[in-house]
């Protein structure tokens, strides 16, 4: 056997090896894809909770119109509330985000935040927010002990907290619905009741 032959055979050989260790590799991604639930908003145990009453507020928009936090709606109706600053990169990817999943979920949408006015001016004017969807003040804030941001509040009809907490991506919004939906405070609180067997 000429050093080309052998060379070529241990290619060959480094080759399959290769695509096996790729092989076993797709396995466990798809393994742990399996294995791994989504993630929900992620839920602080401050303030009002899930299934409870929200708080009675009123507050007035930046455009001067009243609004009424925890009040009843209009039959089916649902309102998210998100808070929001300027100064929160997260914040600034999901208000569009935001923007187009209350639009295609026909939910009413509240912006709160809780800064310098100039500084809130900037955010609606780059976002194109409604000043008759966005209260600036500390007091809705601290009804629902907000600490990070940017977090998100889904009131039902009738004025209850049907979900809340962190969110980040689109997927946390949908995990709002699918809580307000199923009635389960957590996606991961879903997925174990799914799991457990029937009696």
């Amino acid at each position: 056997m000429t050093i080309a032959m052998i060379s070529n055979v241990l290619l060959w050989v480094a080759v399959i090896v290769l695509s096996l260790t790729v092989l076993a590799l797709a396995r466990q991604v798809g393994v742990l894809h399996e294995r791994v639930a989504p993630a929900g908003a992620l839920i602080n145990s401050a303030g009002p909770g899930v299934g409870e009453q929200s708080p009675r507020l009123e507050a007035i928009a930046l455009a001067g119109n009243a609004i009424t936090v925890g009040g009843k709606l209009a039959a089916g109706k649902a309102l998210l509330m998100l808070f929001v600053s300027q100064t929160c990169p997260i914040c600034k990817k999901l208000i569009p985000i935001a923007l187009d999943f209350a639009r295609s979920e026909r939910l009413e949408v509240l912006f709160v935040g809780d800064a310098d006015l100039s500084e809130q001016k900037k955010l609606i004017e780059r976002f194109g927010i409604d000043e008759r969807h966005f209260v600036n003040g500390a007091a809705i804030g601290m009804a629902y002990r907000v600490d990070k941001l940017p977090f998100a509040v889904l009131l039902d009809d009738q004025g209850v907290i049907a979900a809340k907490g962190l969110v980040n991506s689109r997927e946390h919004f949908e995990s709002l619905i699918i809580a307000k939906e199923t009635g389960f405070a957590t996606l991961q609180a879903y997925l174990k009741a799914q799991a457990e067997p029937v009696e």
